[in-house]
């Protein structure tokens, strides 16, 4: 993600939330705003599908249907304290994996590996450079992530 931040994207980790959970990362830039949930399944090799993800064929995990509400989530919160529609897309990052390989009906949820993040970094600019540094001075305080 350093190299988004070059770029001059915004990373937030860890932004805990009630109940306990947080959001992995948050990525805040010119081209939009991505809620990160990584996960670590080293030396695996990872299917994606629509509302699930296996992980060497075992038991199917929800992580695209969980990454899809915690985007929603987030756009909830900032949209709150923003003046403006802010579209937050999911993100999957999968670390320390084999291979990766996405359903091609899979649409709603970004997949990548941990070197493979760079890619949001020329995407199309949808925010202004003042709206990204307000929804980014949002995201920063923890009083507006206290009723996520």
């Amino acid at each position: 993600m350093g190299r988004l931040e070059r770029q001059g994207w915004r990373v937030l980790h860890s932004i805990p939330l009630p109940r306990g959970v947080d959001i992995d990362h948050l990525l805040i830039g010119p081209g939009g705003v991505f809620s990160v949930n990584t996960k670590h399944h080293p030396n695996k090799a990872v299917w994606v599908g629509d509302d699930v993800a296996r992980i060497n064929r075992g038991k199917p995990k929800p992580y695209p249907r969980k990454s899809r509400a915690e985007a929603e989530r987030v756009q909830r919160v900032l949209e709150r304290y923003c003046d403006f529609p802010v579209p937050v897309q999911p993100v999957l990052v999968f670390v320390g994996t084999t291979d990766v390989k996405v359903a091609a009906t899979q649409l709603t949820v970004r997949v990548y590996r941990e070197r493979e993040v760079s890619a949001l970094a020329p995407l199309p600019a949808v925010l202004t450079p003042s709206q990204a540094e307000q929804v980014y001075n949002v995201a920063r305080h923890r009083e507006a992530w206290l009723t996520a």
